[in-house]
């Protein structure tokens, strides 16, 4: 019912201001009910966070009507941070609250609410000023002044922002936590998958201005729009019959009776049953080896220190061909100076780097490249090749800048003109338009949309060569890696068998330290050296007996659960296919499905540890 929800929109149109010929939102009636929690994902540009401006009152809509229930209590974190200067964390924190920022510590700390926000945000120093800070430390200061207080409503604007995986992780699971409304514009598809309820699609109708509302988070959202895609084209091609079968009739003269055709709407997993695995990993393997050889970047005894610290402590670590690695770490763990340090932009401070004979290397930082401001898009894209060859297919530049979101009008457009994300996917453009066999990706997904993360993907699916990429984009670590290795702050490079769920397991496992077991392990995507003892080993790095004989009883535990969750996996794939034409059960089967399959991940890796353990 409307009467309950917190915000309503009725007809509601936006321009863009000073230009009122471009229309944001046309007409659009929805509505936030409390408890909702909804992501709002589009196109850069398309009226995302005009939308949210103008829900929360921050901007007035050109038409329509926009209601707010009463004494509706809203906190907003907008995309850009802006902070008094010269303020202490304290007073932008606190403030809010209404309590003496100066006064004890009682007044504030016996709320467990701000007790769990300042801990899951880190921030420790109130007395610290704004002035001077890091975008990812003003981007927390004003999350944790919108998070400490009660509020009906919470309204974030790409929240993920500088924050790194293990931040992303609190904020997700502390937004569900919260029994307040939730309405966030992300293009983290994790996050919109672990938070959100519902999402509205900004502009992607077949007309600009619309907003479609569904259900679910991001993998919702795809399949909805998969079926959409379906849909749209059997309409179109039903149309195309009916106009060939018009003309017929005119030619012939005389009407043909023909039988009215039926259609029905496929499962979500029809739409993909015949769709392949995103990559053919022996078959780029085998063109990775063939472009790159043996040898392509190794760090030998490798020292690599900032000041008061060591980043790398006489690490030697081997990335081979083909090899395709995602780096994590907490925010100032070193994951850029790592990068910087093999493509020989940063020196070492101790041991070697090696690089391959073959091998060339191509470096996406986070910092934009200054171009002319009145060259145009091909042109820049141009004076590199006119031709890139992509695993087994050759594109041209304009091609490839098809593919990362950039159509033939736009094209011709000036650099001046760009916006920081469409800089961003030039940018990078131009760097595979080099042809490169090694690629080091800094954080690619900033001021991306997700259907331009989906293109860029893509991409990435058919490159044949040996990739490293620093991301805090969960989503995309785990789409286009196939391992994940962690700065810990103990001068080592940390293989994760597990991923990303591994790290955040270990991190949460020593809170107070920015370090990890310090591991030594070895992969097929290189190794990290040092001497260390395990958990539960002796004095000698060796388990006692009787740690031996409770690892071998707990490993054949483990392997009877495996042998269980396997057997549930085969009987779940065979009642999905049973169930192809019943969506809803559908739906129930593959929500069971993920949970069995994320379940026997956790279980295999008890089990290495287990059976590592007894062996001694």
């Amino acid at each position: 019912m409307a009467d309950t929800n917190l915000i309503n929109f009725e007809a509601v149109t936006a321009t863009v201001p000073g230009d009122g010929s471009r229309i944001l939102l046309d007409r659009v009636s929805l509505g936030v009910a409390a408890g909702d929690r909804i992501g709002v994902v589009g196109l850069n540009g398309g009226g995302k966070t005009t939308m949210l401006e103008v829900l929360t009152g921050a901007r007035e809509p050109d038409g329509g009507r926009v209601s707010r229930q009463r004494d509706l209590r809203i906190a907003v974190v907008g995309q850009y941070t802006e902070l008094p200067a010269g303020a202490r964390v304290r007073d932008v924190v606190l403030g809010r609250l209404g309590v003496s920022v100066d006064g004890d510590e009682h007044e504030w700390a016996a709320d467990a609410q701000v007790r769990a926000v300042l801990a899951g945000l880190g921030i420790t120093d109130f007395d610290r000023t704004v002035d001077g800070m890091s975008g990812g430390e003003r981007r927390r200061v004003s999350l944790a002044a919108a998070l400490v207080g009660e509020s009906d409503l919470i309204v974030l604007d790409e929240p993920t922002n500088h924050l790194d995986v293990e931040g992303i992780a609190w904020l997700a699971q502390h937004l569900v936590a919260r029994r307040c409304a939730v309405l966030v514009v992300t293009h983290d598809r994790w996050f919109l998958d672990a938070v959100c309820t519902r999402t509205w699609e900004v502009g992607g109708g077949d007309t600009a201005g619309r907003v479609e509302s569904y259900t679910g988070g991001y993998a919702d959202w795809v399949y909805a729009r998969a079926e959409r895609v379906r849909q749209s084209d059997a309409a179109e091609e039903r149309r195309r019959n009916l106009a060939r079968k018009e003309l017929a009739w005119l030619r012939r003269g005389a009407p043909a009776r023909t039988s009215k055709p039926k259609f029905r709407i496929e499962a979500a997993e029809v739409l993909i049953a015949d769709v392949p695995d995103p990559r053919n990993t022996p078959e780029l393997m085998a063109f990775a080896s063939a472009r790159l050889g043996r040898q392509v970047l190794e760090l030998e005894d490798a020292t690599l220190t900032v000041p008061g610290r060591a980043l790398l402590d006489h690490v030697t670590w081997r990335l081979g061909p083909g090899d395709r690695i995602g780096l994590v770490g907490v925010n100032g763990s070193g994951k850029t100076t790592l990068l910087r340090a093999l493509g020989s932009e940063r020196a070492l401070d101790g041991g070697k780097l090696v690089t391959g004979k073959t091998v060339r290397l191509a470096h996406l930082t986070q910092e934009l490249v200054d171009l002319p401001a009145s060259q145009r898009v091909l042109e820049a894209v141009e004076e590199i090749a006119r031709f890139v060859t992509v695993g087994r297919n050759e594109l041209t530049a304009s091609s490839m800048l098809e593919r990362l979101g950039f159509p033939a009008a736009r094209q011709w457009t000036p650099v001046g003109e760009l916006s920081g994300g469409e800089r961003r996917r030039l940018q990078l453009t131009r760097l595979l338009m080099g042809e490169p066999n090694v690629l080091l990706l800094d954080e690619p997904t900033n001021d991306l949309d997700i259907d331009t993360l989906q293109r860029l993907e893509d991409l990435l699916d058919g490159w044949p060569g040996t990739l490293v990429v620093v991301s805090h984009d969960r989503y995309l670590i785990e789409r286009v890696c196939d391992t994940v290795v962690a700065l810990f702050g103990d001068g080592r490079i940390t293989h994760l068998p597990g991923g990303i769920e591994e790290y955040l397991r270990r991190r949460a496992a020593a809170p107070a330290a920015a370090t990890g077991p310090p591991t030594s392990t070895r992969t097929s995507a290189g190794n990290s050296t040092g001497n260390s003892t395990g958990t539960g080993a002796d004095e000698t790095g060796q388990a006692s007996a009787a740690e031996r004989r409770d690892a071998q009883k707990e490993a054949r535990r483990l392997e009877r659960r495996l042998a269980a969750l396997n057997a549930r996996e085969a009987k779940l794939h065979t009642a999905l296919a049973d169930a192809a034409t019943d969506p809803p059960r559908l739906l129930e089967l593959d929500a069971e499905l993920r949970a069995v399959v994320a379940e026997r991940a956790t279980v295999e890796e008890q089990w290495l540890l287990a059976a590592e353990l007894a062996e001694g």
